[in-house]
């Protein structure tokens, strides 16, 4: 597999290593021992999730305050999306940033957010299916969400229209008054 650390270093990009042939491909999508390694961190999955979104659906930010703060490695299965993490670790000197990539089924790219980012996507595809792995349980108590569109972090989302969000997304706080971590 090849690790890259993006812009922000503690969020990582992941491309496994693919074996096509004549049947179609395999690769390991996910492999404990190797992770922790390409992280530099141990860490334990705890829970695997799958959502399916139609284009123009945006999803996020959204992250899980402790003691239930949730590091996610997420990847695309079906279609296109533009992932986005920013961090919310109000003593980081990167507190604020957010950093971006596609993930796509053709480039099976992954990414790791850990815990103190929010994170969301755009879905660029007809169709998009997102898996995600955490490392906390869900736990709606501990839940928040800042909002995609909040001017100080100006986002530069690829927006083809309006986006398509829950009412958990319109109600996004604006990081300025938003919880986040210490």
């Amino acid at each position: 597999m090849m690790v890259t650390r993006l812009a922000i270093p503690d969020v990582v990009l992941i491309e496994p290593k693919v074996f096509p042939d004549e049947r179609g491909f395999f690769y390991e999508s996910f492999n404990q021992n190797q992770f922790n390694e390409a992280i530099g961190s141990a860490i334990t999955i705890v829970q695997d999730n799958h959502s399916r979104s139609p284009r123009g659906v945006l999803r996020g930010l959204h992250y899980q305050l402790p003691p239930k703060a949730q590091g996610k490695l997420v990847r695309v299965a079906v279609g296109e999306v533009f992932d986005v993490a920013v961090d919310i670790r109000k003593g980081s000197p990167t507190f604020g940033n957010w950093v971006h990539t596609i993930l796509s089924a053709v480039n099976k790219k992954q990414v790791w957010v850990p815990a103190g980012f929010a994170h969301g996507f755009y879905v660029l595809s007809d169709w998009a299916e997102m898996l995600y792995k955490t490392t906390d349980y869900y736990a709606p108590e501990f839940e928040r969400c800042i909002r995609w569109d909040d001017p100080d972090l100006a986002i530069k989302w690829p927006l083809g229209e309006t986006p398509i969000l829950s009412p958990k997304d319109t109600r996004g706080m604006k990081l300025v008054d938003a919880e986040v971590f210490a």
